[in-house]
């Protein structure tokens, strides 16, 4: 880390919405459609065809502005943003400059620091060029008129580790929320990142370049910190930050300059005359606000507090809303809070990786698993049976007490049954003993392995410590 400077770094993220049609027509939003498939006139920008708001598109910018501490303009407008490029037939798109949907958030990330959040805007996303048939570029349309959101943050961020917490928390949000589905690879999440350095004690801030094409939270970071590197070392050779936009070119960790950064009034933003203001009352906002779930934050406090588990594992538990549902049918089941957080943070989600699932495709219900972790609290089997018993259940789905019958795992607790097998261990261990006697207290590792091993594992762990160490003690 540079002591000299600090970074200045503004994320400018676009999330694509769950909706099932674009934003200003009815074509289908489906993703994977061959090319030019979900088109119409409207999408398309042909002459007299008129625009018409896709209502639950508004209704999810208000979810995520309420969810990011924004005011909801009553009164907000669209507008036409001018460029030309090959994949937008219009040669403008609908989006919002002033005015826009929400304004003045925030979100908290880690140690409790406010990133605030300048605005959060409506827009339609632009097509894709496709540059790998030889000499010519192909138009692919599909993806105008999809509904997005732009999340423009102040320039509050001081490192790429910031940065990657506070698109992690975005993302979570949007999935809470159920409005984005936060796939960068398929475009739902797309990050453009504005980045300047400055003298630590300077409050001036310095020129800024726009980092483009990171298709992952390892490439932002990745290509955020490459960038204020380049810049420090830039300053330091007596050169002149440039303000232009750069291209992130993972493969290689380098940016390559594109062209200059354009301002708001290289684009020539007017208000659309084919669309009326978004009149947004007080009465709707208080309806679309009792409809927001419980959001991260929130929910691992809770977790905290009615379930006693310490902050590390409520943060795991709630990453995921369906993994924190998942947990919480659990403990529906079992009272046993935290050995319920060790197993599903542990065995589960080692599972989830694996297969890179989602816990809505893992096999083992929750309720399943709340009544392993009873069997073992109720003595029925030992812990290390229970981690075989989870074995078979992934490979059965069958309840965890039919497993332990059909196979014949009840932990064996008769105190003379114990016995029998620990004065066998010690017969056969004379050097073992004598070990022990002479004061190393480690070898009872061995003798609990050869006994657990004697009884399959059946035998109470407990009962087999406590029994062992009567006998052993006895020759002292």
């Amino acid at each position: 880390m540079n002591l000299e400077y600090e970074p200045v770094i503004g994320l400018e993220v676009h999330a694509q919405l769950l909706t099932k049609s674009k934003i200003f027509c009815s074509c289908s939003t489906e993703f994977g459609m061959p090319p030019n498939f979900n088109i119409c006139p409207i999408c398309l920008g042909h002459p007299g065809v008129l625009p018409v708001l896709n209502y639950q598109a508004l209704e999810f910018i208000i979810r995520m502005g309420l969810a990011t501490n924004c005011l909801i303009n009553e009164k907000s407008i669209f507008a036409r943003k001018n460029y030309f490029y090959p994949d937008l037939p219009k040669g403008y798109q609908i989006s919002q400059f002033e005015n826009p949907v929400c304004e003045n958030g925030y979100i908290q990330i880690e140690n409790d620091k406010k990133i605030r959040i300048k605005r959060i805007h409506l827009e339609e996303d632009a097509g894709k060029l496709i540059h790998d048939r030889g000499n010519v570029s192909l138009v692919d349309v599909n993806r105008c008129g999809i509904p997005l959101i732009e999340i423009v943050s102040e320039p509050d961020i001081h490192s790429s580790q910031e940065a990657f917490l506070y698109l992690s928390k975005l993302k979570q949000i949007l999935i809470y929320l159920n409005i984005c589905d936060g796939n960068m690879e398929e475009g739902s999440l797309r990050c453009d990142a504005n980045i300047s350095v400055r003298p630590k004690e300077s409050k001036k801030l310095g020129t800024r370049t726009e980092v483009k094409n990171m298709n992952s939270f390892k490439n932002v970071e990745a290509a955020i910190e490459h960038e204020i590197n380049r810049q420090i070392e830039l300053i330091k050779d007596g050169g002149k930050i440039i303000q232009e936009t750069l291209l992130w070119n993972a493969e290689l960790n380098e940016s390559v300059s594109i062209r200059g950064k354009e301002e708001a009034h290289d684009y020539r933003y007017f208000p659309d005359p084919d669309l009326v203001p978004i009149l947004i009352n007080n009465e709707w906002q208080v309806k679309i606000k009792q409809s927001i779930p419980e959001l991260p934050d929130a929910k691992k406090n809770r977790f905290c507090k009615d379930y006693n588990l310490p902050i590390y594992d409520a943060e795991v538990l709630t990453s995921s809303r369906e993994l924190a549902d998942y947990y919480e049918n659990v403990v529906k089941v079992t009272y046993d809070f935290k050995t319920a957080s060790n197993w599903v943070m542990g065995d589960v989600l080692q599972i989830i990786n694996e297969k890179k699932i989602s816990i809505n495709d893992f096999s083992i219900s929750s309720q399943n698993l709340g009544q392993l972790i009873n069997l073992v609290n109720k003595n029925i089997i030992s812990g290390k049976i229970a981690k075989n018993v989870f074995q078979f259940m992934l490979e059965e789905s069958k309840e965890p007490e039919e497993i332990v019958k059909e196979r014949n795992l009840i932990q064996i607790t008769d105190t003379s049954e114990i016995e029998k097998i620990i004065d066998e261990v010690i017969s056969k261990s004379p050097k073992q003993v004598d070990d022990y006697l002479s004061g190393k207290d480690k070898i009872i590792g061995y003798f609990v392995g050869q006994i657990m091993s004697a009884t399959k594992g059946k035998a109470n762990p407990q009962m087999v410590n406590d029994l062992l160490l009567k006998k052993l003690n006895k020759n002292k």
